[in-house]
């Protein structure tokens, strides 16, 4: 068993995982640190586990959407993403999750 350190928040975090998946394992960091730097930005620093559960929210939100076919998924984060249907998803969820946080 591997293990990589990622970083999310400002934090380094060691995780273990399966021989040879330690770029995929970098890529899903870099990726979920991304949606949690985004929750940052419009609720504040409000505490690693609240911004975690909101950019796992957001990424869940995301994922159910692509499932139900109604969103291409995001684009990997070593591309850019150019498709106007994922920019509208994430404001879709961007919105959403700014009601959420209201509730905290």
């Amino acid at each position: 068993m591997a293990t990589v350190t990622v970083e999310v928040n400002g934090r380094s975090y060691p995780v273990g995982c399966a021989d040879g998946q330690e770029a995929r394992v970098t890529q899903l960091a870099q990726e979920f640190n991304s949606r949690v730097s985004q929750v940052a930005d419009q609720v504040g620093q409000v505490g690693d586990l609240k911004l975690f559960l909101m950019g796992a929210l957001m990424l869940a939100d995301e994922l159910s959407e692509a499932r139900r076919g109604r969103v291409a998924p995001a684009a990997p984060v070593a591309e850019p993403a150019n498709n106007d249907g994922v920019a509208e998803a994430l404001n879709a969820v961007a919105s959403r999750l700014e009601k959420l946080a209201q509730s905290f």
